[in-house]
Order: C-alpha cells, then structure tokens, then sequence
C-alpha cells in the first residue's frame, strides 16, 4: 500500500492530480484511522495504463470509459483524424519556419501569396528590404527569397542573349499600330525592355516616344540601338518603374505596353495609366490569356501557378468597358512570334544548362518551353486596342 505522496513518486504526478483522479473515479483510495489515504498497487498500475492512454491524444474520461469497457473504434478513429490534422499543421508551420529562416525552399509559399494575397505580398517583400523592382522578379521569376540573388544572375544570363523578352513580331507591332483610328504624335512605351517595339513605332510613325523601364541594362543596349538607327532625338528613355510613373496627367496620345502589363496587373494598369492619356487618347497592350474553353490540366496548373491572373479574351473585354475605354481591336499573336521567341530562348538555354544543370532558373525556363510546345492553342498573347472612353 502508498500513501498518496509515495504514489505520486512511483507515477510522476502531484498530489493534486492524484485527488482528482480518484474523484473522477479512475483510482480509490482506503482511508485508515489515522486518516491517512492509502492506494494499492493495482492503483498505481491503473494509472500508468490510463497514462499510455493519454499518450494516444485521449481524455481522462476516454480512458476511464476504456479502462472499465470495450474499446470503442469511433472515438478513437476521431482522435486519430484529429491527432493527424493537428500533425499536418504542425509540419506546415515547421516547413513554413524552415522556409522563412533560410533553412528549404520558401516558393510554395510565395507561389501560394501570388494567388491568395498579391498585393499584400508585393507589399511584404518590400518591408523585408527589396525595392520594389526586386520584390516584383521574387513575386513574378524566383519566388524564393532564399535563392533570389542566384535564381536573378542565371535567368539574365539567359536573357541577356537575346533580343526579345517576350513573344513578338515587328509584323504584330506593326498590325496594332495600323488600327489605331489616328497616328499618335505623343506616345508612351511602358516596360519598353531592349526596344524590340520601340524600334518599330520610332521608324513606323513621326511621333515623339517616352519610353520607360526599371532595368537599366536594358535601357542601355536600347540606347545604344537608337544611337545605331539614329532615332536619339526621337525617343526619350526614362528608367522608372510602371507602377509608379511619374508624368504629368494627359500628356499622351497613346500608351503602349507589350508583353509586360501582368507585372502591374490588367485592371490596375487599366485605372492606374488612364490619367496619363488626354481625352480620347489610346491604348494598346497584349496580354496572356486562355484561348480554348478545354485546357489541359498541366497547362492550367502550369500558368495558374505563373500567372494567376490569366483570363479569357471576353474576361479582359468585359475589364477593358469597366475601367472607362472602349475596345476598338482585338486580336492574337500569330505563331511565328512564339517561334522567335522561345527558338532563341531554348537556343541559348541548351548553351547554358551543361554549365549548371541545376540551376532553378534554368529548370524553369525550360519547364515554360515544354508548356509552350504541348499547349501553345490553349493560350497565347492577345493585343488590345482600346481608347479611353471616360
């Protein structure tokens, strides 16, 4: 026989515990004349048993039901559902901790913010300390913190070696500026990158050009072909980000934006660019969007992770009318500038990859480039032509 603070020494528990388990029944002390309670052994037994119970996630009251009765596969099939939910928040939190310290690999996570909260997103990555130029290639290239300054060397390694940063044709500049309603003589090129565009309007119209990018190398080889083509006095090239554009209200006739509006976002670039037209004044862009009703389900789960904004044509219609423009033209890439693009992009890839095969960079360019081979009916790049309405 033990007295209670023996007990309490055999089982690990304090006096306190061991009164309320014999109130609730799980164990019954004999109480002597001195007054004294005493457990027997088979007490202190019953205790370790309910203990390796409570291992299991159980109440005292489970185990006390289990103890005098049948076990009951419902309530533990409960505790088991239950235990293992809280296990898989547990590992989230860990892996998010471990992601968030450098530890792994934060992208899912990123790739998950894109989806649910971008904008907050964007806006977090600036209070960790990126500018906004490199919160936005974390948000939109290397969605990895951990790995941005090395994922950003290898994928301008890439690009670097190539003309255009985007699916293009001088013919499809060329067929967007041949609908608009009137030739511009004020324009504005947002994300102008090396001037593959720019280049093109400059020689094609007798207007003067503001063009606009927040990659200074870029700016400099366009530079550098302007000088080459003597179009200097023509074109003025601002290094400034689209989402913030510093220029007077209506200064333009027209805003061109070629492969690069995502990085804002339609309707944001939409409302946000309207007060730099003068009334009446134009816009043209293109954009990714789903041309097939029937997708297969490794392109949209490739682009929805890329690019979750991407829509149908009649989705960005129904944008366009809603932020105040009225849609003049519309119409879609043809397929030699996917050819042009991603020909010289898996070109110069396969220069580079032996050099590091494992480069996240690398791997997800050439992952686009599979997408773009398998899939290329089920999306492509639609120009718009709009004209500001209100």
């Amino acid at each position: 026989m033990y007295r209670i603070s023996e007990l309490g020494e055999i089982v690990r528990l304090s006096r306190s515990a061991l009164l309320y388990y014999e109130k609730l029944g799980l164990i019954k002390g004999q109480r002597q004349r001195n007054g004294y309670r005493v457990y027997s052994d088979e007490d202190a037994q019953r205790i370790c048993l309910i203990q390796n119970l409570q291992a299991g996630g159980l109440s005292l009251q489970e185990c006390k039901a289990f103890v005098d009765k049948k076990l009951d596969p419902c309530v533990l099939e409960k505790r088991y559902q239950r235990l293992s939910d809280d296990i898989e928040q547990k590992q989230q939190a860990k892996s998010l901790l471990a992601a968030l310290l450098g530890k792994s690999s934060s992208k899912s996570w990123h790739q998950s913010l894109m989806r649910i909260a971008p904008d907050a997103h964007l806006k977090w990555l600036q209070t960790q300390g990126y500018s906004e130029k490199e919160a936005l290639r974390l948000k939109w290239l290397s969605k990895d913190m951990n790995a941005h300054e090395q994922y950003m060397q290898d994928f301008f390694e890439v690009f670097d070696g190539l003309e255009r940063w985007g699916p293009g044709t001088d013919e499809d500049t060329l067929h967007a500026l041949k609908m608009l309603p009137s030739k511009p003589h004020n324009l504005l090129e947002i994300g102008c990158g090396k001037g593959a565009a720019t280049l093109v309007l400059a020689k094609a119209i007798d207007a003067q050009i503001t063009a606009i990018d927040n990659e200074p190398s870029a700016l400099d080889r366009l530079t550098e072909q302007l000088s080459v083509n003597g179009l200097k006095d023509q074109v003025s090239l601002l290094n400034m980000s689209m989402t913030d554009i510093a220029l007077p209200d209506e200064s333009f006739d027209a805003i061109w934006c070629e492969t690069s509006i995502y990085v804002m976002g339609v309707e944001k670039a939409l409302a946000s660019w309207k007060r730099l037209l003068k009334p009446g004044g134009f816009m043209v862009f293109n954009d990714l969007v789903w041309l097939a009703d029937k997708r297969s389900e490794a392109a949209t789960e490739f682009w929805t992770t890329e690019y979750p904004d991407m829509q149908t044509i009649d989705t960005r219609k129904s944008q366009i009318e809603k932020a105040g423009y009225e849609l003049i033209d519309t119409f879609t890439l043809d397929d030699k500038g996917w050819r042009n693009y991603y020909e010289s992009l898996e070109q110069r890839l396969a220069e580079l990859m032996p050099e590091r095969p494992k480069s996240e960079a690398f791997t997800d360019i050439a992952a686009e480039i599979a997408i773009y081979k398998n899939y290329l009916a089920e999306f492509g790049y639609q120009f718009f032509i709009v004209k500001k309405a209100k």
